[in-house]
């Protein structure tokens, strides 16, 4: 391991807005209370890499809080430093596998979840890895109160057309369906958040997609 990947890991530790997998599971039920110290909705950012678009979520609704997961703290650390840095308050980071979610959160706790640019997975024999599969969707409607919706941005136009899929299959509440989101009429303030990568994607000429849906 690089020694600048060691320096972040060690001063990720560090970080008050960082939870830790081996922290426990002391805010389970309790995130908005005991970690945000307040009463706001909680929304998660799933896989989120760097963090930036769980940061940009954070300054644009100063009214909720919201949670970057991913299991590398490698790239959790830098939207943690520059949250810390810009003074967000409202956005923390937890550092698991997202499998293991319904050990972190109880049920009905969430308000809405965003998956943006997760790996897709394309191989057949890794559908169970992708993070909009039927395992994590089951995990998701748990976590999700009842109203609360999944946001998916995506490059990938297979792991697209598969949620889509999933989403008729069980029966699920189509909101949003785009397959070129920014030639669409919904690419608004949020939604245009770009991150690193998808700029790359778009420089490309790449077509963005876009679900959004609830249980």
């Amino acid at each position: 391991m690089g020694k600048d990947k060691l320096r972040r890991f060690a001063e990720v530790n560090t970080f008050s807005n960082v939870v830790q997998l081996d922290a426990g599971k002391p805010f389970k039920g309790k995130w908005a209370s005991e970690f945000f110290k307040n009463n706001n909705p909680v929304v998660l950012e799933l896989a989120c890499g760097k963090g930036e678009y769980t940061v940009n979520l954070g300054q644009l609704f100063p009214q909720k809080n919201f949670i970057g997961i991913d299991y590398k703290g490698n790239r959790i650390w830098r939207g943690a430093k520059t949250a810390l840095e810009d003074g967000v308050n409202n956005v923390g980071f937890l550092r698991i596998q997202i499998e293991t979610i319904l050990d972190y959160f109880a049920e009905g706790e969430i308000d809405e979840i965003w998956i943006t640019f997760p790996d897709p997975q394309p191989q057949i024999s890794r559908e169970k890895k992708r993070l909009t599969s039927p395992r994590f969707l089951e995990k998701y409607k748990q976590i999700l109160k009842h109203e609360g919706h999944v946001n998916l941005k995506t490059d990938n136009d297979g792991l697209h057309a598969y949620t889509s899929e999933k989403i008729d299959e069980f029966g699920l509440n189509l909101v949003v369906k785009t397959e070129d989101l920014y030639k669409s009429e919904y690419a608004d303030e949020v939604l245009s958040i770009k991150t690193y990568y998808e700029k790359k994607y778009l420089q490309d000429n790449k077509n963005i997609n876009y679900l959004k849906f609830s249980f």
